[in-house]
């Protein structure tokens, strides 16, 4: 129904490709324990450069479906970007006992809300961190790929006076869906609110009103996971939270690749898109660009840092390049654009299926060991 049984087949690969991958021994990211309650049943692992100074900041990272940090980090290579400019790493991490595929529970209504589950455990854990670490509570950042940038999302709207600014790699908005039939819809880019309701749930997720965090977008517009135009509703939501017009004020290419960023009224750039044409489902690596990064399964070499570039539009680079070099980064040059976006222009989706149609669809995802 709808594809449900591709989505199901993409989703069973993805997990005995990443099992290998992810098999990632790594001394680096010790466990981080005791934390609190950890009503979410979380798990969690960190990472301080040598020499780290009190009053650092600290960059929130949540793998993809079937990952782990180690494997995460093993690509995206975050500690090194930690290591050159001086701010710490803190992984949550996902059991099995809770999503058999390692997701985040973005879509879940008991997990992805202020003050409950999943996420009051991670907002536990960045409360730690401070407190042993004395990094600084003012530039706390969050970024995620896939099921993490949903719940990146989650995190940005539950606890907006928590993070100064976050990053969504092939994600879904905040309030999209509140159950597993829903997410794959939303997946799919089948039904969902319009841009106005999105952002009425995040100003509605706590009672905090404003400032708001910053925000990057980063999809791939051959996205067979997660259809692309998940992104534009992401953009859409926090444009309208931000009180900012829908027309960027500019428009450029990053290595090749198609970018937008909106100033406020005070011209602060507090919302950016990148647009990774022909890319699938994955974060956007270069490994050629001096980074130390590795491609693998859903950790893509298309010749853009995604790690790098948000760490630099979170202003977290101490030698940001001149003004002049700004609209390219080290990587491939131009990078081949296999199709162009259409930004705002969206098609019309189907909007759902049979009322009864919830459990034949929980029922097949039990089968396939997606859900518990």
């Amino acid at each position: 129904m709808r594809n449900l049984h591709s989505t199901l087949t993409r989703l069973s690969a993805m997990r005995q490709r990443l099992d290998e991958w992810n098999d990632v021994s790594d001394d680096r990211l010790p466990l981080f324990s005791g934390f609190g309650s950890n009503p979410g049943n979380l798990q969690a692992r960190e990472y301080l450069p040598s020499g780290l100074r009190p009053g650092a900041p600290l960059v929130v990272i949540l793998h993809g479906c079937t990952q782990t940090p180690g494997g995460y980090n093993q690509s995206a290579n975050w500690t090194r970007a930690a290591d050159e400019h001086g701010f710490a790493l803190l992984f949550p991490e996902q059991h099995r006992a809770n999503n058999p595929n390692l997701c985040f529970n973005w879509f879940s209504p008991k997990d992805a809300g202020r003050g409950r589950g999943e996420a009051l455990s991670i907002r536990q854990m960045v409360s730690a961190m401070h407190a042993r670490h004395r990094t600084d509570p003012n530039r706390v950042f969050v970024t995620g790929l896939s099921a993490g940038g949903a719940m990146a999302a989650v995190m940005l709207a539950a606890y907006p006076e928590v993070f100064a600014g976050g990053a969504v790699i092939a994600g879904l908005p905040f309030g999209t869906a509140r159950s597993v039939p829903e997410a794959f819809d939303r997946m799919r880019a089948h039904g969902g609110a319009g841009p106005d309701a999105l952002a009425a749930r995040v100003r509605s997720a706590s009672a905090h009103k404003g400032p708001w965090p910053i925000l990057s977008v980063w999809h791939g517009t051959s996205d067979a996971t997660v259809d692309p135009s998940n992104a534009g509703a992401l953009v859409d939501q926090w444009r309208i939270v931000h009180g900012i017009a829908p027309d960027p004020s500019r428009t450029d290419t990053v290595n090749g690749f198609p970018h937008r960023v909106w100033k406020d009224a005070g011209g602060r750039e507090v919302l950016e898109e990148y647009v990774i044409t022909g890319m699938g489902h994955g974060t956007p690596l270069s490994a050629r660009g001096g980074f130390g990064e590795v491609p693998g399964p859903f950790m893509l070499d298309v010749g853009i840092s995604s790690t790098r570039a948000i760490a630099r539009f979170w202003e977290l680079d101490k030698n940001p390049p001149a003004k002049d070099e700004a609209a390219q980064l080290p990587g491939l040059p131009d990078a081949p654009k296999l199709r162009q976006p259409t930004w705002a222009k969206q098609t019309s989706r189907p909007t759902g299926g049979p009322v009864g149609i919830q459990k034949t669809i929980e029922d097949a995802l039990r089968a396939a060991r997606l859900i518990r």
